[in-house]
This record gives structure tokens, C-alpha cells and sequence, in this order.
């Protein structure tokens, strides 16, 4: 065809007996360049037209498919008009590269048409996942697997056409591979332990996008921000990203308390021993107001009771949900709880106790009647008042080191022992002395 139009274009221009070959041929790849931009011009202005009047229609896919195809349909014009300009190039020259204008073309065709598949995968998974384009849009990390697959799908398949385009046999290429995939395997067999962690994490779906997650084995905690074929990304709460490998998955514990139903309010509170007596009706009023609590959920479990004698207070457990699951607003409701526990408390006289010690001194009563007798006594000077006391301090401490050294000796030798007989005889040999 491009030759008939040559042969016909030439002789055209060749009746004017004015121009030579050289400039016939540069005349025409300019005038096909020239009708190719031209081409591409009108076709893009008439594809943004058809885009706009289809964004006023219900149906998502006609606009979607044209916006698709704008970009590669333009992209395939000016690859044709190269290819005849090439091939009336090449009709005036013997030179080799022209030769491979035909499979240049061929894959660019592939070229083209994966562009135009991959970007519309790509739409359409944009369109699934918005809420403002759907009634009820779907899950975004499982229309991003799927829209991954068949992305792999569509380019595997370009790459295997292409091979063939090329005058490669396909069935040697498969064979090839089915034998070098083994050592592949063992060479890259950590790529494909991520390959497949994420095959995995796609196929159960232990957390999306978005979702909190943390692991009781490693130090990983955050937002799940990214799910890819080889790694995950998880933004921690102190904003830093996490990348962790998606094997990792298949060998560890994985919580997601986004998927939390309740929260729960698990609080140990005291109150004073003075208060024992009130015990019964404290508990009973926290477990009303509790019962009554329009953000508590009275339909999960709810404990209060008292507890244990702690060593300086009587232990009420509190345990109770609460209906939001949301981190803020949990925070605010416990505030709430706690603040009218107190307020409870206070309504029956108590009060919450605090970490107290009580110490006991002996002989309080001997020390306390003998600073009475000094201070009645009031001596007439500074230095008789200083002597009374330290003679009596001087008596206190020898009060208490005799009865030190008195227990002290019952300890050590038991009655009976040759010991004690041997003290006893020798006081009563003083005494007869």
C-alpha cells in the first residue's frame, strides 16, 4: 500500500521536472510528518470532547476507558506516521536500519496497547476503592492486589508476544525457564518467601491499609500505610516508616486492635480502712452509675466489687468497656469514669487512700511522764534544767541497756546451762560477802 501511494506520489511531483529525488523524498516525509501531527491533534481534542460529555452520564467506565486510551491512541498515530515516513525513507535508501521497520512496529503496537490496559486497570482500581464514585466502595488492599495481578498478567503476556514478535520460539523460553527457575529459586529464595508472604497477607487479609498493627514478637507497631509484593510499610506512632519484610508475616504473631469491638477499663482504686463501713454502698453506687453510663456498654462485662485488704487500703476493681473504640474519645470516657468514682466516694465520706505508715515506740508512756515531771518542775535556772534533763536521758538509756543486756544473757544461756549456775552461785557468794 505504501508502495502504490510512492509510486503514485512521485510521479505526481516528478511531472513538474523541477525537483530531484532527494528533494521529492524530503517533500513527502514532510508532508506525512506534518498530516501525523495534524492527526494527533484533532484525535486528542475529539477524545477530550467525548471524555467531557460522558463525565456528565452515570456510567463510570465509558469516561473512564476514553481518558485510557487518550494518551496511547495520540502515542500510536505519531508511531504509524514515523513508520510510513520510515518506510518512504527507506524506499529511496538501501540502508540496513530501515529494514527493521517492521518489527519496530509491531512492538511498538505491544507497546502501546500494554500502556493502554495498564492505565486502565489503574482507573478502574481508583474507581472502586472511592467512596465518592461508589455506593459502597471496596476493600483498597484488595482491589490493589487484584489490580497488581493483573498488571503482571498484562505485562508477562506483552513480554512473551514481544519474544515471539522478536523470532524467538516461546516454547523454548518456557523450557528455559522451567529449568533456570530452579536455580533462580535457590539463588533469590528470600524474594520469593516475600513473594509469597504477600501473596499471603492478600489472600487472609490479616490487616489493610490503614489498619493499627502491632507484633507481641518484634518491636513492630504502627499504621499499615503500603502492602507490597516484597515488603510492607508501616508508619510508627512516632512517625517514622517501618519496612518490614513480608515473611516476616508468616512466622510471627500479628495483633490488629483497629478491628477492636470495645475498649476496655481495667482500674484498681482504694479507699481508707476508716472507710469499711461504707464499703458495701460505695460499690453499690459505682456500679449504678457505671450501668447508667451512656458511653459504657453494659451488654460486655462489667465488675464491680471489692477486691483485697491492701497493706494501706481497701482495693475496689473496676472493670467495664466502653462503646468507642477510638483512642481519643476512650481517654476522654475513662476521665469521666474515674472523675464521678471520686465523686462517689466522697458522697459517702471517704476518701481515696494513699500509701501510709504508722510507727509504734515502746516505753512512750515512761518517756512522756518523766518530760511531763521536768516541764512542771520548772528549774530556777538554765543550768539546772539542762542537768534534770540529761539525767534523765542518762536513766532512760540505762533503763533500756539493762534490759538489753538482761535479754541478751537469757538468750545466750537457757536456765539449767552450767553457765546460768555458775552467775547465780557467784551473786550468791556476793551477797554473803
Amino acid at each position: 500500500m505504501i508502495g502504490e501511494m510512492m509510486v503514485t506520489l512521485n510521479g505526481w511531483i516528478k511531472s513538474f521536472g523541477v525537483l530531484t529525488e532527494g528533494w521529492r523524498a524530503g517533500i513527502i516525509v514532510f508532508v506525512l510528518v506534518l498530516g501525523t501531527a495534524a492527526t494527533a491533534y484533532i484525535a486528542s481534542h475529539v477524545i477530550a470532547a467525548l471524555e467531557r460529555k460522558f463525565a456528565k452520564t452515570r456510567n463510570l467506565w465509558d469516561d473512564t476507558a476514553l481518558h485510557a486510551a487518550r494518551a496511547p491512541l495520540v502515542a500510536f498515530i505519531w508511531m504509524q506516521g514515523v513508520y510510513w515516513a520510515a518506510e518512504v525513507a527507506h524506499h529511496y535508501s538501501s540502508a540496513e536500519i530501515f529494514q527493521a521497520n517492521g518489527v519496530l512496529m509491531r512492538i511498538g503496537f505491544i507497546i502501546v496497547l500494554v500502556w493502554a490496559l495498564i492505565r486502565l486497570i489503574k482507573r478502574g482500581e481508583n474507581i472502586l476503592v472511592s467512596p465518592v464514585k461508589m455506593q459502597k466502595p471496596m476493600d483498597y488492599t484488595t482491589v490493589n492486589a487484584i489490580s497488581k495481578l493483573l498488571r503482571a498478567v498484562v505485562i508477562v503476556t506483552a513480554v512473551l508476544i514481544g519474544m515471539q514478535s522478536l523470532g524467538f520460539s516461546i516454547s523454548g523460553v518456557m523450557a528455559f525457564g522451567g529449568v533456570g527457575g530452579i536455580a533462580v529459586g535457590f539463588a533469590a529464595k528470600d524474594l520469593l518467601a516475600n513473594f509469597f508472604g504477600g501473596f499471603i497477607i492478600h489472600l487472609d487479609r490479616p490487616f489493610k491499609v490503614g489498619d493499627w498493627v502491632r507484633s507481641p514478637d518484634r518491636n513492630i507497631e504502627g499504621t499499615v500505610e503500603h502492602i507490597g509484593w516484597r515488603l510492607t510499610t508501616i508508619r510508627t506512632f512516632d512517625k517514622r516508616p517501618l519496612y518490614v519484610p513480608n515473611a516476616a508475616f508468616t512466622t510471627i504473631a500479628v495483633e490488629n486492635p483497629s478491628r477492636m469491638t470495645n475498649r476496655r477499663i481495667s482500674e484498681t482504686i482504694g479507699i481508707r480502712y476508716a472507710d469499711v463501713s461504707q464499703m458495701a454502698e460505695i460499690v453499690a453506687d459505682i456500679r449504678t452509675m457505671l450501668e447508667q453510663h451512656d458511653d459504657i456498654d453494659s451488654k460486655q462485662t462489667l465488675i464491680v466489687n471489692f477486691l483485697a485488704f491492701s497493706q494501706s487500703s481497701l482495693d475496689i476493681m473496676i472493670y467495664a468497656f466502653t462503646k468507642t473504640t477510638q483512642w481519643v474519645r476512650y481517654h476522654e470516657v475513662k476521665q469521666d469514669v474515674l472523675l464521678k468514682i471520686s465523686d462517689v466516694i466522697e458522697g459517702h465520706g471517704g476518701q481515696v487512700a494513699f500509701p501510709t505508715q504508722t510507727i509504734h515506740f515502746g516505753d512512750e508512756s515512761w518517756l512522756a511522764e518523766h518530760e511531763k515531771e521536768s516541764v512542771d518542775a520548772e528549774p530556777e535556772s538554765e543550768e539546772g534544767a539542762n542537768k534534770e534533763t540529761a539525767d534523765t536521758k542518762r536513766a532512760f538509756r540505762s533503763r533500756n541497756s539493762g534490759r538489753k543486756h538482761e535479754r541478751s544473757r537469757r538468750q545466750d544461756t537457757r536456765a539449767g546451762d552450767v553457765g546460768e549456775q555458775s552467775l547465780e552461785g557467784e551473786d550468791g557468794e556476793g551477797e554473803g560477802d
